[in-house]
């Protein structure tokens, strides 16, 4: 499957990303990073990117990392477990980097760590999850 193929099969299964205008910009199967813009509506009060945006944000990454590692014949990865770290806040308008690199990648779970930072290298959070093969 090429990049733009995965891209598309990623997308349809979880139409939730375009919902938060997730954008993928780098796709491996050792690395993943996806870039998000904080709108108003995905902030506290404070003005500063919601915990539960950054968390969906890492998950999304995450997974997308674990179903480029998917073995032979599963149909999806689902996350079992994910932990978030928030570091620090991030104000509305500015882009969000979140990269994904695999801990471990075993036949039937794969644990990723997500790093989100600022476009100027703030960190925000960090999410180790582990994700199962379906």
């Amino acid at each position: 499957m090429t990049a733009a193929e995965t891209l598309a099969a990623v997308v349809k299964m979880v139409p939730f990303a375009a919902h938060l205008d997730l954008t993928i910009v780098e796709l491996t199967q050792t690395r993943v990073v996806v870039h998000a813009l904080i709108k108003p509506e995905y902030c506290t009060s404070g003005g500063t990117a919601h915990g539960g945006f950054l968390m969906a944000l890492a998950d999304f990454t995450g997974a997308v990392g674990a179903f480029q590692v998917l073995p032979e014949g599963a149909k999806g990865t689902t996350t079992i477990e994910s932990k978030t770290n928030m570091m620090g806040a991030i104000p509305v308008g500015s882009t969000l980097i979140a990269t994904a690199t695999p801990l471990h990648v075993g036949r039937r779970t794969s644990v990723w760590v997500t790093r989100v930072e600022s476009a100027h290298g703030k960190l925000a959070s960090v999410t180790t999850q582990t994700q199962m093969a379906l």
